[in-house]
């Protein structure tokens, strides 16, 4: 018989690769009613994948290859989201574990919570002005609050049994740190760590598209916006979209997965 882990894998790539279907029909149809009678072409995935598969060639897009925006897109996103998840992570923890560090420190986290992505371009752009550093700021500053949100209602949420059983075994300090509330706030932290790289993820596009990136997916996509090459903005948004469920659904769900089953967690499909 096949193996119950294989067969849960193999139903759930069928289930995405139905909805990437369903994606792809209900964009084939709205092209289908936008193109009825208009004289600016909306792109069908027909036409956007054509277009992505020459740009994969190595035709050149608005100054160099489209691999090459990628890749320097995905450079700024994971620069942004590291420094976000190392000093989030950490002050998470603290948070979680000391009372007065989550009264003082919480009420600004969640005001920068609040604040949408691109609320912060201004701000980037008095403190870095056009560039490198404004995207880079940017991506840090709205990766950052869910990393600590996630991480110290974690810990804050670590079975009080656990605490005791620790005490039992004669667990202090930093032995109480990793090998109890650490495990025990594992799958919180990695959900924190899933929501920032999502957010640092659409405002680094975002970003790229206004504080002047001379490179990149979002440059990309506002440069073919003046020149009407809507097709180059959809293979843009593909590869987009592409790379977030890449990061979401295979590399994130082997780590969960992998973390549900080491705590005896069965996933319910």
């Amino acid at each position: 018989m096949m193996d119950r882990q294989v067969k849960d894998t193999i139903l759930r790539v069928v289930r995405y690769i139905a909805g990437i279907g369903i994606i792809f029909l209900l964009w084939h149809i709205a092209a289908a009613i936008a193109n009825y009678g208009r004289e600016v072409y909306f792109p069908t995935p027909f036409s956007t994948l054509s277009g992505l598969m020459d740009y994969l060639k190595g035709k050149p897009l608005y100054g160099t290859g489209i691999l090459n925006h990628t890749a320097i897109s995905l450079i700024r996103w994971f620069k942004g989201f590291a420094l976000a998840a190392l000093i989030g992570v950490g002050l998470g923890i603290a948070m979680g574990y000391y009372q007065f560090l989550f009264d003082l420190f919480i009420p600004v986290v969640t005001f920068l919570q609040i604040i949408p992505g691109l609320a912060w371009v201004p701000v980037a752009l008095l403190l870095f002005g056009l560039g490198e550093g404004a995207t880079f700021f940017m991506i840090f500053i709205t990766s950052l609050p869910p990393v600590i949100v996630n991480t110290a209602g974690g810990i804050r949420e670590t079975p009080p049994v656990y605490m005791r059983a620790s005490r039992m075994m004669g667990l202090k300090g930093m032995e109480t740190f990793f090998r109890i509330l650490i495990p025990a706030s594992s799958l919180s932290i990695i959900n924190g760590l899933r929501i920032a790289l999502a957010s640092g993820w659409r405002v680094l596009i975002a970003a790229e598209m206004v504080v002047g990136s001379a490179q990149g997916l979002g440059y990309v996509i506002i440069q073919s916006r003046w020149s009407l090459d809507f097709v180059s903005a959809f293979s843009v948004i593909v590869i987009i979209a592409a790379i977030g469920l890449f990061i979401e659904k295979v590399l994130f769900q082997i780590i969960e997965d992998k973390l549900r089953r080491r705590m005896g967690f069965e996933r319910i499909l």
